[in-house]
């Protein structure tokens, strides 16, 4: 600016607004009209400047004015406060030197002021740039609709087999649609202590589900489903999404899914290499021409394409068939896992960002978690988690006979998929000693009456139809429950299933419990109900978790011995 348009504001120089105060010796902001304003002329120049200084000089010589003279001033106009005294007008106000501590403070300041500011702006651009990353595709309702921090969260991990991305036209099946190649269900517990990652075996024979799949223009269409088939053809087949898979997964397991994400073969390629190889052991030599994998036997840190064909290889290993390939997929993510939570990665800045880019460019994920906060909100809860307590397991097959496929083997899955619905961890989780203590758990232990004198009024309330007649039939014929009734639906629904009964019945309580396999939390002291005959009797009101008379509601302890599992902490080598 000029000396003319310098600060223009009212046409106020702020040179001018310093003044000195000749009681107190210092320059001071003067708010008020300036001599212009006021009508007073101001000594701008050379010459009125050196004049201002002169009177400021005899003022100071002179000292401080008498308190007459004071007096007689404020008379003559209002008295301003010590700190605002007007002092000749004219001289330009000198600032007060900074210490150069202070100098130096305020320039850190604003230089860290600029550079948290460029780094906010820059994170928020990463921020996007992650986002455009992501890949989305809608979950069609077969989903929960979200995870949640204060429950157990399930996600189908998908691996397809969809020939997609730089260098994978070479492994053949160009033109395929891709299959779940690869299932794991992964269940985290609600008090995040224990994981169970569940692989689903591609060639099982399984019934798909009809399916509502979002088209590409916003439209819905059922695709139908389709009986004893293989489990991979939930994807990629017939026009099935990920969601065909979810559906799939929940029919099979019982186990409700909150989210997907699909991995193609870039995904191993490109997160193996983020975090600088991945670490397996093999008990033998491999060379196997069809996964292109040749390695000596022994340890190694593969990445890449030799990563890829590790996970793909099965014909040089075990039985040469998918199920030996699980265990080496298994081997492959327990290490992936232990090396994502080394603090050589996690204090890695330039891994740190490596995996992020991988991540959100090789995943396809449901639309409920298209967004780089929620991802790292589900990464965080999974990651609670340690990995001593991750369980990589297998859903429990026998052979059909010809090799090429498998069947469900019952006895084994159902127990399986019972603890983990009910949050037991495959492996030993040290107890809370509130639990230990629990009330529910002392409901359970006392003396118990015998079978003939327990007397129960049966409600369905929300068990499967005709799960009440079928109960009553079963503890009068096979338990010897001889006093129970069957009273139709209840006047409520229950997602639990639960026993009413009076203090003085507690050794029925017990006993009945201990019949149907109760649980200590279905137990509920309080008040029984008059029966058909005018005595008291117990009212156990069967929930949406009742799964069939004699079917225990508590879950087992301990998974069946033939269920094939590994902790993820462990190294195994493959043979």
């Amino acid at each position: 600016m000029d000396a003319q348009g310098r600060g223009r504001a009212d046409d106020i120089d702020p040179a001018d607004q310093w003044v000195l105060n000749p009681h107190t010796g210092d320059y001071e902001l003067r708010l008020g009209p300036s001599p212009e304003q006021s009508g007073v002329p101001s000594p701008r120049g050379t010459e009125g400047r050196a004049a201002g200084r002169r009177a400021a000089r005899a003022e100071e010589a002179a000292g401080p004015p008498s308190r007459a003279a004071r007096e007689g001033a404020g008379s003559r106009r209002r008295r301003a406060p010590q700190d605002e005294q007007p002092a000749p007008a004219g001289r330009r106000k000198q600032k007060p030197k900074k210490s150069r501590a202070k100098k130096v403070l305020l320039w850190s300041v604003g230089t860290l002021a600029f550079v948290l500011f460029a780094a906010a702006a820059a994170g928020y651009l990463y921020y996007q740039h992650l986002n455009d990353n992501i890949t989305a595709i809608p979950d069609d309702g077969a989903g929960t609709g979200g995870f949640s921090k204060d429950r157990a969260i399930n996600v189908l991990l998908i691996g397809t087999d969809k020939r997609t991305g730089k260098g994978n036209a070479g492994y053949g099946d160009s033109g395929s649609a891709g299959h779940a190649d690869t299932t794991i269900l992964l269940h985290v517990s609600k008090d995040r202590t224990n994981a169970t990652a569940l692989s689903i075996p591609r060639d099982m024979i399984t019934d798909i589900p009809d399916c509502p799949t979002t088209q590409e223009d916003g439209s819905t269409k059922v695709i139908p489903g389709t009986s004893e088939t293989r489990f991979n053809e939930s994807l990629g087949q017939s026009g099935r999404s990920p969601s065909c898979a979810m559906r799939t997964a929940t029919e099979i397991t019982g186990l409700e899914i909150d989210h997907f994400m699909v991995a193609d073969f870039n995904a191993v390629k490109s997160l193996s290499s983020a975090v600088g190889g991945v670490d397996i052991c093999l008990a033998k030599d491999i060379d196997d021409p069809k996964s292109h994998l040749k390695l000596d036997k022994g340890k190694h840190t593969i990445e890449g394409e030799e990563a890829l064909a590790f996970v793909r290889t099965r014909h040089s290993v075990g039985f040469g068939g998918d199920l030996s390939r699980i265990e080496l997929q298994q081997q492959f993510l327990s290490s992936l896992m232990r090396k994502l939570k080394s603090n050589d990665t996690l204090t890695s800045p330039t891994k740190m960002f490596k995996l992020a880019e991988a991540g959100t460019k090789a995943l396809t994920v449901d639309s409920k978690i298209s967004d780089i906060g929620k991802l790292r909100d589900l990464g965080t809860e999974i990651g609670k988690v340690d990995t001593k307590n991750l369980s990589f397991a297998t859903t429990p097959v026998v052979d059909n006979t010809d090799g090429a496929t498998v069947l469900l083997k019952e006895s084994a899955a159902k127990p399986l998929f019972e603890m983990m619905r009910a949050d037991v961890s495959l492996t030993e989780v040290k107890k809370k000693e509130k639990e230990e203590k629990s009330q529910q758990d002392a409901l359970l232990k006392g003396p118990k009456s015998k079978a003939s004198e327990v007397r129960v009024d049966l409600y369905n309330g929300g068990a499967p139809a005709g799960s009440a007649s079928q109960t009553l039939t079963w503890l009068q014929n096979q338990e010897g429950v001889l006093k129970s009734s069957q009273l139709g639906n209840a006047d409520r629904s229950l997602d639990k299933t639960l026993l009413e009964y009076d203090p003085d019945q507690a050794d029925q309580a017990r006993k009945l419990a201990e019949i149907m396999g109760l649980p200590g939390s279905a137990l509920k002291p309080g008040k029984s109900e008059e029966n058909a005959q005018g005595l008291p009797a117990m009212k156990l009101t069967l929930g949406k978790d009742f799964k069939g008379a004699g079917v225990p509601l508590t879950p087992p302890k301990k998974a069946p011995d033939d269920v094939q599992r590994v902790e993820a902490d462990k190294t195994v080598c493959a043979k």
